[in-house]
């Protein structure tokens, strides 16, 4: 495969949501807001929110997936998502009102647990940045 596409696996607790090939373009939703991710991109990690992800394999155009909060990690060519949940479809209407259904209507117990893995994963990045820098 070409270094102009990607290798993308999207994993979910109990099974391989997806796995494609000549990925062109990803779309990802952060805390900090959307970014896209092209095969060329410095390698990294991202804490994902409940979103719409999208990928662009040639042809086939762009996709959408409503995805629950997870991680995204880029290495080389090869990029893997592991997140909650995901729904895939074509209607972006859709997708929205479902990822809104499923995705964040949250009881408090599990909203706590968010917060504290949030608050984990945050401390664990700037510590490796820290680290990178030295």
């Amino acid at each position: 495969m070409s270094s102009l596409f990607m290798h993308l696996k999207i994993l979910l607790p109990s099974q391989i949501f997806a796995e494609l090939d000549g990925v062109s373009r990803i779309v990802v939703e952060t805390s900090a807001g959307s970014f896209g991710i092209l095969p060329h991109r410095l390698d990294g990690i991202a804490a994902m929110v409940p979103g719409i992800f999208m990928y662009e394999i040639g042809a086939e155009g762009e996709t959408y997936i409503a995805v629950d909060q997870g991680m995204l990690v880029k290495a080389g060519r090869e990029v893997l998502v592991s997140v909650r949940r995901a729904i895939g479809g074509k209607d972006l209407g859709q997708l929205q009102s479902a990822m809104e259904q499923e995705f964040l209507t949250l009881d408090q117990s599990e909203v706590s647990v968010r917060t504290a893995t949030e608050n984990l994963e945050s401390g664990f990045l700037s510590r490796l940045a820290r680290a990178h820098r030295e």
